[in-house]
């Protein structure tokens, strides 16, 4: 049985990277007692993998986390006995069941939704939220960007969904995976360069609020939440 895992990330627990998470959640199903499915051969590890990993320092309510399950009990009971063992700092959210023939977390992801602020005493002189959203309503926005194999200039407009200026900061909702992955930071950085703004390394204050699939044909994109794409489970 596959299942899908939503848990939040915040406090000190946003400066833990990712191979240590993926730890972390190797030890909290033992200790929860999860019947987690665990591979074949030589060196048998559990069946899991996460969504796209966060980078450190960024704060988090939509993380999540796919397994396979040899038994199950009820969404409830496994989000409560995975929770009884969770650090400060890490909450799970739900626990849902997958379709069979549903893709993993990692392959899904398609966008993102962030919410923006700047750290106290880091926000440039000068600046505006009605700046950014004139910086935003440009035609386009070429940037280069640094991938595995090389540098390419984008459009960070193609990538670009929804951007608004919200009471608890600026929300971006914004292209995110494997092959359209877009920062924060990067629109951020650039926003300054042209604005000529100076923003230091610790300016933002970064939240993720979820993560998205595509579910869109023929280039009309239908984005939905990972986590709508699992259903409750009973004993």
């Amino acid at each position: 049985m596959k299942l899908r895992i939503r848990f939040t990330k915040s406090d000190v627990m946003i400066f833990i990277g990712h191979l240590d998470m993926m730890r972390y959640f190797q030890k909290a199903m033992r200790r929860a007692e999860i019947d987690i499915a665990y591979s074949q051969g030589f060196n048998p590890h559990q069946i899991m993998s996460f969504a796209l990993p966060l980078g450190v320092g960024v704060y988090s309510d939509g993380e999540y986390l796919d397994i396979e399950a040899n038994s199950v009990t009820s969404s409830a009971d496994m989000c409560r006995r995975l929770n009884e063992v969770m650090v400060e700092g890490v909450t799970v959210k739900s626990v849902k069941m997958l379709p069979d023939n549903a893709g993993n977390a990692m392959s899904m992801v398609a966008a993102a939704d962030y919410i923006i602020t700047f750290r106290k005493g880091h926000e440039p002189e000068g600046f505006s939220p009605e700046q950014f959203l004139e910086f935003c309503s440009q035609d386009s926005i070429i940037v280069t960007k640094q991938t595995k194999k090389n540098l390419r200039e984008i459009d960070l407009k193609d990538y670009m969904y929804k951007v608004e200026v919200r009471e608890e900061g600026i929300y971006l909702f914004i292209g995110a995976g494997s092959s359209n992955n877009i920062k924060p930071d990067l629109i951020f950085n650039e926003f300054a360069k042209q604005k000529g703004f100076v923003l230091d390394e610790f300016a933002l204050q970064i939240k993720r609020l979820d993560l998205y699939g595509d579910l869109g044909q023929e280039g009309k994109h239908q984005f939905v939440s990972l986590e709508s794409l699992g259903d409750d489970f009973h004993e």
